[in-house]
């Protein structure tokens, strides 16, 4: 037995978290100032599908954490790759931090969903005379 609309946002959160580890890779670039224009261009993308898939998440379900004002705003911290490489150490940890607790809120969420996949599919009904039907 399936649902198809659990199994549509697991795969949307699956989606979503690959845009958070390319985020988290543009973060890296902009720590050791190796990137170039096409990076800062491919950062501005991953930023827009974060924020877009965000909407679709909501729309979906509701979580507590990590809130659609935490993630706007470590999107709004980062406005460009170039901006991170002038921040400060300090600054720049932070905003690592930030990403790190939504990264792992959103994993936590994910293994929740995946439970409850792993529950409805494991739900049978049984006939009158014993037999298995979906």
């Amino acid at each position: 037995m399936r649902n198809k609309k659990l199994d549509q946002l697991i795969l949307q959160l699956e989606n979503h978290l690959q845009c958070w580890k390319q985020f988290n890779y543009y973060l890296s670039l902009a720590r050791s100032k190796q990137f170039d224009p096409d990076d800062e261009t491919h950062f501005l993308e991953v930023k827009s599908l974060i924020t877009q898939e965000l909407e679709l998440i909501l729309a979906l379900m509701e979580f507590p954490s990590p809130t659609k004002d935490e993630i706007h705003a470590l999107i709004r911290g980062a406005p460009s790759v170039r901006y991170l490489s002038d921040l400060d150490e300090g600054p720049l940890r932070s905003l690592e931090n930030q990403w790190h607790k939504i990264y792992i809120a959103w994993h936590s969420i994910l293994g929740q969903l995946k439970v409850e996949q792993r529950k409805v599919e494991s739900r049978t009904k049984w006939s009158l005379f014993g037999q298995k039907q979906s």
